[in-house]
């Protein structure tokens, strides 16, 4: 694990923030490009501690830095001892430390107060940022055994409890409040929304994200598949740690059923999104999913795309609500495709529902409104401290 250069003393009412992840990757949109951004973009300094050389990331020179082992699989045990160490001998040299993985809050606890003279004073805010519906989120994870899987889930729900005791919560959807019995503010995964975006085209869908089985990877390259011969082209942007997925993949890009790009940072990703016709959420029907909002969906509206998703709840409710979409079942590329080529042959439909999609993500999911919000919730925190 590898350390920082020496940094400038604090000054005024800077505060110095440890944003810590084993899980992400280092240039995650939330984590990165949103709530760093942020920050940085206050005058706050940030301390960020991530898995850089195991994601083969180079390290942003405009913070602080720490590279520490990625937490993967049941392999996970060298990132926590890791993460441990670095929370015991930086955290009390800053103001906050932000966490972004469940695993990280056994680690993170206590945390000494930071040193001053021959005494102590001013512990850090320790806050969790919880990302998922944890619990529910245990019942997919492929590397624990399918036997052991309500175990975890009811483990990581008695632990989540405890967490709520001893940390300071963010949630990242308003669903979330009901796991817990105290309110918690929440920075929801909203996004950056450009004044103005191009005409959607016609012959082009995107998907952006990371690629699982849950995630609806395999119906994407059936889709991909069925357009194949048709105008329409589909464009896969994101990463997969399935190696069945990774094969299939590269499988269809070769055979022209699609365009993989693989992972690219989300600054560049959302770029990609300009001019196409409409953007893919293909999520399966599953207990992590259903309170939460697919932040695919947001990103699509605010880079004036139409979307194509199937009926996750929360999903539903947003394309329904802001007219900007058309709903798909869960598990059936036919249909996803079908409903594909029904708007390359309107394209005055797409048109509207591309509109509609960008004017309600200026109005209710706009970054630039939520990340001065996420900002002032941890300075008031600090400000709050004994």
């Amino acid at each position: 694990m590898s350390g920082p250069p020496a940094r400038v003393p604090r000054q005024g009412s800077r505060m110095r923030v440890l944003v810590v992840t084993v899980v992400h990757h280092p240039l995650d949109a939330r984590i990165f490009h949103r709530e760093i951004a942020a920050l940085l973009a206050a005058g706050h300094d940030v301390t960020y501690a991530a898995p850089f050389t195991d994601y083969a990331v180079d390290r942003p020179p405009e913070m602080v830095t720490w590279d520490l082992p990625r937490a993967v699989g049941r392999s996970r045990l060298a990132a926590l001892r890791a993460a441990g160490w670095l929370l015991r001998s930086q955290a009390p040299e800053h103001d906050v430390v932000l966490l972004h993985d469940p695993e990280l809050l056994a680690a993170a606890w206590p945390v000494p107060g930071r040193r001053r003279g021959n005494g102590t004073s001013g512990a850090p805010v320790m806050v969790w940022d919880v990302h998922e519906d944890t619990s529910a989120a245990m019942t997919m994870k492929s590397w624990i055994p399918g036997r052991m899987h309500r175990t975890a889930a009811a483990a990581f729900g008695k632990a989540e409890s405890a967490a709520a005791a001893h940390f300071r919560l963010l949630l990242a959807e308003h669903a979330y409040s009901d796991r817990f019995d105290e309110p918690h503010p929440v920075v929801p995964n909203s996004t950056t929304v450009p004044a103005q975006v191009p005409p959607p085209g016609d012959d082009r869908v995107v998907y952006l994200g990371s690629l699982t089985r849950a995630r609806g990877g395999f119906e994407l390259i059936d889709v991909g598949r069925l357009l194949r011969g048709s105008d329409v082209v589909l464009h896969v942007i994101g990463p997969t740690s399935d190696p069945a997925l990774d094969r299939a993949l590269a499988a269809a890009a070769g055979a022209g059923d699609l365009v993989w790009h693989g992972f690219v940072p989300n600054d560049r990703a959302l770029e990609l999104l300009a001019g196409a016709m409409a953007g893919l959420s293909l999520l399966h029907d599953q207990a992590n999913y259903r309170h939460s909002q697919p932040t695919k969906v947001i990103e699509y509206m605010a880079h004036g795309l139409a979307v194509v998703t199937t009926p996750t709840p929360l999903a539903v409710e947003l394309v329904q609500g802001a007219d900007c979409g058309v709903v798909v079942p869960f598990e059936a590329p036919e249909a996803a495709a079908e409903a594909i080529r029904e708007l390359a042959a309107d394209p005055d439909l797409v048109a509207r529902l591309a509109a509609n999609g960008h004017a309600e993500a200026r109005r209710s999911y706009n970054w630039q409104v939520d990340g001065p919000r996420f900002v002032a919730v941890l300075q008031a925190w600090v400000d709050a401290r004994p």
